[in-house]
């Protein structure tokens, strides 16, 4: 009986796999919370190029940079050095990253707090 049901979450996890072919997918079902920040960059790249994946260019965007924080603080010209990343995307991940730091803002107001000056 135990061996069934190690079975059955074995053929679960190769069918979640199967089934998120793009991390779009796992948000839907999961939620926000469940990617990494690597798989949340990949939904905002969208599509790769022969032989990448976004989720492969989201990889080498992080590894290259490092970090969400070291990627708002680039100029926006600095993001091309990522191989199948174009106007559209940077423009999407600029964007997003906007969103990001004046959500920031926005909290730290309502606490009274005073963001960090820029």
């Amino acid at each position: 009986m135990k061996q069934r049901g190690r079975v059955s979450r074995v053929k679960e996890q190769s069918s979640n796999y199967a089934r998120w072919s793009h991390p779009g997918g796992k948000l839907r079902e999961l939620g926000p919370k469940s990617l990494s920040t690597s798989e949340l960059l990949a939904i905002l790249i969208s599509t790769g190029y022969r032989g990448k994946t976004a989720q492969d260019i989201a990889d080498d965007l992080l590894g290259k940079f490092g970090s969400l924080q070291a990627l708002s603080d680039l100029p926006l010209s600095r993001l091309y050095e990522i191989k199948g990343l174009g106007d559209v995307k940077i423009i999407r991940i600029a964007a997003a990253l906007e969103l990001t730091r004046r959500t920031t803002q926005e909290a730290l107001s309502r606490h009274g707090k005073t963001p960090k000056a820029e």
